[in-house]
């Protein structure tokens, strides 16, 4: 029987020898492997290359030890595995805290800060400038050490007293002074923005005494301002009554003018009252003396000779006594020739005095 005739029964062998079938078995048994082994391959590439830079910073790179110019804002960036490192720089800012300063006063007396904080930044754009002359912990050489150099000079120029009291609020002040005098200079890419000193604490015995004096000093503060207290409260007395014066006098001064024209009104009255009695009085004279001479010039116009013959006749007839004969008595003839000699005097002098009053008249109206 020819062996070629009839169907084959062998199993198609590898280049090596291992079946065709075992082989491809084999490879996709040992997949899981590969995709793990690739897995780690990439995260572990993943990890070592592609970094992150958070917001208030920048990153700086070094190759093989070398600082690399470039410097990346915040994001997601890439660098080579295993032969580039970087580090994150912070740009916004930031609070250095330097605790446990000693230092000594110019009196001798050890005193210790126990926290001085500075508020410092770091310019962005001269962050390459800044690590390339100082590294990453520049700080340390601006800041933290520059600030026990600056607090012993303070300290040492000073005394106890004024480090403590009467200067400590100039500390912080000459102190970021100072620090931004040297980082101007050497490092211009550090900003100064604030220092906070807390109070330095001494020796016992001294604090103590200062308490002590601080005591006493509150003492005097308390008598002087009671001091002051009573000045003021005899100020206000004073000036209480320096007014309560000058609202009397004021008063007083109302009051008189207030009598003064009541006594003005009545003068006036008075004087109102005299014109109206003089009136008066002169109109009541004018009266009489018109009525008396109405009654003078009716008088004189009764003054005749017949009017007094007629007058004696009438005496006559009155009289009681009865004469007869052929003659008056030589009384009654008398008596008749003195009537008329006094008329006739009378009658003079009433022109005469009618003349002179004429005359006075023209006087007058002439004036």
């Amino acid at each position: 029987m020819n062996p070629q005739s009839g169907p084959s029964n062998r199993v198609p062998l590898a280049e090596d020898g291992v079946p065709r079938a075992a082989a491809a078995t084999s490879l996709y048994l040992n997949m899981p492997i590969y995709i793990s082994i690739t897995a780690i391959l990439v995260s572990i590439f993943l990890k070592t290359a592609v970094h992150q830079i958070p917001e208030g910073h920048v990153g700086v790179y070094w190759r093989g030890g070398m600082l690399l110019q470039r410097v990346t804002p915040p994001g997601i960036h890439v660098r080579i595995p295993l032969i580039d490192t970087f580090e994150a720089i912070q740009t916004t800012m930031q609070t250095d805290k330097v605790t446990d300063i000693m230092c000594g006063t110019k009196g001798g007396v050890t005193i210790t800060f126990d926290k001085i904080e500075v508020v410092n930044r770091l310019k962005r754009d001269l962050v390459y400038e800044t690590i390339r002359e100082y590294g990453v912990q520049y700080d340390r050489t601006w800041i933290y050490d520059k600030i026990h150099h600056e607090i012993n000079q303070f300290c040492s120029s000073h005394s106890l007293e004024e480090v403590y009291i009467t200067k400590f609020d100039q500390v912080d002040e000459q102190i970021k002074d100072a620090l931004q005098a040297d980082c101007n200079r050497y490092a211009p890419g550090i900003e100064i923005i604030a220092v906070r000193v807390t109070k330095p604490t001494i020796p016992q015995s001294v604090s103590d005494n200062y308490v002590a004096m601080e005591v006493e000093r509150t003492k005097a503060l308390v008598a002087l301002e009671r001091q002051r207290v009573m000045e003021r409260e005899a100020e206000a007395e004073k000036i209480k009554a320096v007014a309560q014066a000058q609202r009397a006098a004021e008063t007083s001064a109302i009051r008189m003018q207030q009598l003064l024209a009541e006594k003005e009104a009545a003068r006036a009255q008075a004087e109102i009252e005299d014109d109206m009695f003089l009136a008066r009085q002169k109109a009541r004279a004018d009266a009489e003396h018109y009525r008396l001479e109405r009654e003078a010039a009716a008088l004189r116009s009764k003054l005749t000779p017949q009017f007094l013959e007629y007058a004696l006749i009438q005496a006559l007839t009155n009289n009681t006594k009865i004469f007869f004969g052929d003659r008056l008595p030589a009384l009654l003839l008398d008596t008749r020739a003195a009537l008329a000699g006094a008329f006739a005097g009378f009658e003079a002098g009433t022109r005469g005095s009618a003349v002179g009053d004429e005359r006075e008249q023209q006087q007058e109206q002439e004036q």
